[in-house]
């Protein structure tokens, strides 16, 4: 009893110390399972040394990301995530520090990754990426029924699935992922244009799932035209060359973020809806295995239920990477989430509290 009361009260406090700070907007940005190892360590050598993983292509690998220390190379394949956001965020999941991200679904895989990121909540039955329309509330649906969010919010994700996971039919914002075309129905010159070269595009995973660099521009233009409070954007090309095995390309996918990344944030700080009113989130659905494993990820894999995240808003006093000892779940951060933006979520199913961040 004691220890749920205390969960309570750091989850109120964590409520009310940014509702303070004034955050209005939320980002929230995932990489279709990408290491925690890259993010923390950098290029893995034994991945860049062989020839069935490097794609023939190990210099290069090495000229772009690889370096003396496991910081610099982090900071090669990740320069805003090392630079900005370390200098005025958090980052949570060097497991060889001891701080501890895991998900909490016994799957380890990505719709039930994702379902657990979105409604905080473990629902067993999600146990396929098949599965049907989420039968459980999201964040994003739930401040979709608040007043001031209503109308306000927005996902976009490469990955044909997000229709499912966020449950489109019953959410009542736009969910545009893969193929779909997005600008609603007064799409802008921007949008034509990005519409067109998606139905021309290379299509490596046929119609599942687009490349990264359509669902980026999407969502851009629509962060851009619609000035949305809520915002969600789902990255997968980290995901998609890990299991084709080809490391180089895995690297580019996440130095590609990073400079998306940096790309968001500069447009948020130069808007002045934006500017030191958003809490930028970036995280993932699941792990993945290491050394030949590294390929896989499942409850076959062992280390594919080690995530991570980071955050970076206005009035948070931790910054750069935590060293601390400490267990946490991906199940948490939606509660997070809703305590940026001041509010507790609350659904049909249980909502795990939330980290109560400093």
């Amino acid at each position: 009893m004691q220890k749920l009361l205390l969960s309570c009260l750091l989850t109120l406090c964590s409520a009310s110390l940014f509702s303070q700070k004034k955050i209005e907007n939320l980002i929230l940005v995932t990489t279709d399972g990408l290491r925690w190892q890259e993010v923390f360590k950098g290029v893995d050598t034994s991945l860049a040394n062989s020839k069935r993983f490097n794609e023939h292509d190990s210099l290069l690998i090495y000229q772009k990301y690889s370096a003396k220390s496991a910081e610099e190379s982090r900071s090669r394949i990740f320069p805003f995530l090392w630079s900005e956001l370390a200098a005025k965020g958090s980052l949570y999941g060097n497991r060889d520090k001891g701080t501890k991200v895991n998900n909490a679904n016994p799957y380890w895989f990505s719709y039930p990754g994702y379902s657990e990121l979105f409604t905080g909540y473990v629902d067993v039955k999600v146990n396929s990426n098949e599965y049907t329309s989420n039968p459980n509330t999201s964040l994003l649906t739930f401040l979709q029924k608040q007043v001031a969010f209503k109308g306000k919010i927005g996902a976009f994700g490469a990955w044909n699935a997000f229709d499912r996971i966020l449950n489109e039919k019953a959410a009542g914002f736009p969910v545009v992922c893969a193929f779909d075309k997005a600008g609603g129905e007064h799409p802008s010159a921007e949008d034509n244009l990005r519409n067109r070269m998606l139905a021309d595009s290379y299509k490596p995973w046929n119609e599942g799932e687009c490349l990264d660099v359509f669902t980026h521009y999407a969502a851009m233009e629509y962060l851009k035209k619609k000035s949305p409070r809520v915002l969600y954007i789902g990255y997968g090309e980290t995901d998609e060359w890990a299991h084709s095995g080809k490391y180089r390309s895995y690297l580019d996918a996440a130095h590609q973020v990073d400079a998306w990344l940096k790309e968001i944030w500069t447009y948020v700080q130069s808007n002045p809806q934006y500017r030191d009113k958003t809490a930028l989130v970036i995280t993932v659905d699941h792990g993945r295995g290491t050394g030949t494993g590294w390929t896989s990820h499942g409850s076959k894999v062992e280390g594919s239920d080690q995530t991570w995240f980071a955050v970076m808003a206005p009035g948070m006093t931790e910054k750069g990477e935590i060293h601390e000892e400490v267990q946490l779940y991906q199940k948490q951060l939606a509660q997070t989430m809703a305590s940026f933006l001041g509010v507790r979520f609350k659904a049909e199913h249980p909502v795990e509290d939330g980290i109560a961040l400093k």
